[in-house]
């Protein structure tokens, strides 16, 4: 792997955490309720002086240690999702110029069209193959230990889970967060399956190795 390609796989990991950001504001400008993580995170926020981005920042990170114990591969991908995405999310909140959202049928088109957004900019950020952001690293970790069940099954399962933490911290809760904890799985397997991907397959690079690989010449690197 050259030094180019791996910068490159960089500028794609950003460019699919934009588009995965974007679609997790359309999730909030919906406006009939919060994704899981959302509601964990702006369940976070009431409880400290952090905003939104900041507190799925702080989270992320905690996220970082479970995916560690779980021993999935953390690299350059996912350090960069942990320290970007929220505050992505945080951006296109602040530049959008629409008014808020009033309808609830609006609201769901919307939310669904987050969810194709989402699962494409996973699609987009995995691909570069240096490791899942912290989230879909824990994903993909149970995933592994679930191999009985399809991956967007098991991204319902820790949507749930997640929605009952946030809803212990106040987090808001809605229609769209019942739409969210079961259908941003079922989109997600959706969009995968006509895309042919199954994230489980993927061969990620972790830190140590594209470390190297910058850093030695390809010629002097062993195996």
């Amino acid at each position: 792997m050259s030094r180019n390609r791996i910068v490159l796989q960089w500028l794609r990991i950003v460019l699919g955490l934009l588009v995965f950001a974007f679609g997790v504001h359309l999730t909030i400008f919906a406006n009939i309720g919060l994704a899981p993580w959302d509601c964990l995170g702006m369940g976070i926020a009431r409880h400290t002086p952090l905003n939104y981005g900041l507190s799925m920042t702080a989270m992320s990170l905690l996220i970082l240690g479970i995916d560690l114990l779980l021993k999935e591969k953390i690299g350059y991908g996912t350090v960069i999702d942990a320290l970007l995405t929220g505050n992505f999310v945080q951006m296109f909140n602040d530049l959008n110029p629409f008014e808020e959202n009033r309808s609830v049928p609006m609201g769901i088109v919307l939310m669904l069209a987050g969810f194709v957004f989402m699962a494409l900019g996973m699609y987009i950020y995995m691909r570069g193959e240096q490791c899942c952001g912290p989230r879909d690293s824990l994903l993909v970790g149970i995933g592994k230990r679930l191999p009985r069940l399809p991956i967007g099954i098991v991204e319902i399962l820790l949507w749930a889970a997640v929605l009952l933490a946030g809803w212990l911290l106040g987090g808001p809760v809605g229609i769209g967060t019942l739409i969210s904890t079961f259908g941003a799985g079922l989109v997600m397997q959706l969009v995968y399956s006509l895309l042919r991907f199954e994230p489980r397959s993927l061969r990620h690079q972790d830190i140590v190795t594209v470390t190297k690989r910058l850093l030695i010449p390809r010629d002097r690197i062993p195996g």
